[in-house]
């Protein structure tokens, strides 16, 4: 059986970030870690950060001169936020659809259920962030994981993932590969 699980398409990538507003609540960000799990993509990689003004102007860049970046650039500077680097077939779409519409109005009425809608406060602070195509995904995973080797990644880790072999580790949040030293001792 594990064998037939290897034959699956390849795992995508994608950045989630859980916003300020999100990252202040801890019934917030246990929900949402319980979606991301229910809905089976992996956590591949995740911390807690702050990013500056500075920071914040550059990821934004793409949305400089609109009339919400600076309103976005200081409430993505005014605390903590969690980064994560999300894995599933089609992370970048089911992470999508997880959040929900940006504008928050627009979530609460057709999509209540989603992250954004049951968390969103404003379209600013709409809780998330997700990577928009797979290029996005491997540029922002960058910006805020520079020590993350994508390519590395591929060849090392997600062969495993993608055939089961990993576990959850619950204290770290993050989904681990198991190792063969691992095995050997099972």
């Amino acid at each position: 059986m594990a064998a037939a699980a290897c034959t699956k398409r390849p795992l995508q990538l994608t950045l989630a970030l859980l916003k300020p507003d999100a990252a202040a609540h801890p019934l917030v960000l246990e929900a949402v870690n319980e979606t991301i799990l229910s809905n089976r993509l992996l956590i591949v990689r995740n911390k807690e950060l702050r990013c500056g003004r500075e920071r914040s102007r550059s990821f934004y860049r793409e949305h400089a001169g609109r009339f919400f970046y600076q309103r976005l650039v200081e409430f993505m500077a005014s605390g903590p936020m969690w980064a994560y680097i999300l894995a599933h077939e089609n992370a970048i779409s089911l992470w999508r659809s997880l959040m929900g519409p940006t504008k928050v109005f627009r979530a609460r009425y057709c999509v209540p259920d989603s992250i954004r809608g049951a968390y969103g406060l404003t379209d600013t602070r709409n809780t998330t962030h997700g990577s928009d195509s797979p290029a996005s995904a491997s540029r922002e995973i960058a910006f805020f994981f520079p020590e993350f080797n994508e390519q590395l990644w591929y060849q090392q880790e997600e062969p495993r993932l993608r055939c089961g072999q990993m576990y959850y580790n619950a204290e770290k949040r993050v989904h681990c590969v198991i190792r063969d030293e691992e095995t050997d001792l099972t």
